[in-house]
């Protein structure tokens, strides 16, 4: 732990983890918990309906920090605002995956950027991506870098965190942010994120991955993110928000608007060609370009054109 770190042990953590048939990986989310050197924290387990042994493997813990909540099932967002109505008083409050887990130190890094920052709403640091079955420990494949600062016009194009794992906000933010929508079905978490960004600043801890996040084949995000209109509401919900017109003026509001459609377009041409579906995949990325030319992604698509005539070639 490094000695120029604020004192922090006074400040109190909510965490809200939502679990939906997270069986096989609950407990090394709830293990990360109690290995944490930041102690003062408390957690709320949302099981949204789970028809696995979710339930049971968290009731049988007899960590008091830990509240299992059971509810029907009603989506991550039901289950995120279930578990904020349900914490008791805390200063800050972080959105875990119930299948990912938190570095031992994340706690108090995080709470150090809050307290070394006062005016940020929220502080987040590094994430690494893991093989889907990996153990704490393990490397991470690849390394996500946090963003620091007055983040709203970056939000706005595209989704800057892995998931609220590596996002550590004060309470008070969440109480003005409000709870999330449950109208949204993909990028319910995005369009949470811009409203926090709204409020203020958002520090950032260098170093280390804070979180460490599971690369599932069969995750939800994967599923959806192929439908070139899934994202729809999302940004819809997202520039709808009254606060952006008048903080950013409406033109440039309107450009970030098509920007944003051209992020999510190329996302969903890039998971269309992972899943072979190339013909699809490459006409969303035509799309994308078309809506937010760039050098770099005109010579991703050219690069994607090709690529399949090279190989019938040396066929």
């Amino acid at each position: 732990m490094s000695s120029c770190l604020p004192d922090v042990s006074f400040r109190r953590v909510g965490i809200v983890i939502p679990a939906f048939n997270s069986a096989a990986w609950i407990d090394t989310c709830l293990g990360s918990l109690l290995a944490q050197t930041h102690t003062r924290w408390i957690a709320i387990v949302v099981d949204d309906g789970s028809t696995d042994d979710t339930g049971p493997i968290v009731g049988r813990l007899t960590e008091p920090r830990i509240t299992l909540v059971p509810q029907a099932h009603a989506g991550v967002s039901a289950a995120r605002n279930r578990g904020i109505a349900a914490l008791p008083d805390c200063d800050a409050v972080l959105f875990l995956d119930a299948d990912d887990w938190l570095a031992s130190d994340a706690l108090r890094r995080l709470l150090g950027q809050l307290e070394t920052f006062p005016s940020a709403v929220a502080a987040t640091g590094a994430c690494g991506f893991v093989l889907e079955h990996a153990q704490p420990g393990a490397r991470a494949r690849r390394v996500k870098r946090p963003a620091a600062g007055d983040l709203l016009a970056p939000l706005l194009e595209r989704n800057l965190f892995a998931n609220g794992g590596h996002l550590l906000i004060r309470r008070t933010a969440v109480d003005r942010a409000g709870l999330f929508r449950m109208d949204i079905r993909l990028g319910e978490d995005w369009e949470y994120w811009t409203r926090v960004a709204a409020l203020g600043p958002i520090a950032a801890a260098p170093g280390r991955p804070v979180l460490f996040v599971r690369e599932r084949a069969d995750g939800a995000y994967l599923r959806q993110a192929i439908d070139p209109l899934a994202f729809t509401p999302c940004v819809k919900a997202i520039f709808e928000n009254p606060m952006l017109a008048a903080r950013l003026g409406q033109r440039r509001l309107l450009r970030m608007h098509m920007q944003a459609l051209a992020e999510t377009l190329w996302v969903t041409g890039c998971e269309l060609r992972r899943l072979g579906r190339s013909r699809s995949g490459l006409s969303a990325m035509r799309d994308s370009v078309a809506k937010k030319p760039s050098l770099k992604r005109l010579g991703l698509l050219a690069a994607a054109h090709v690529r399949p005539l090279i190989r019938a070639w040396g066929r």
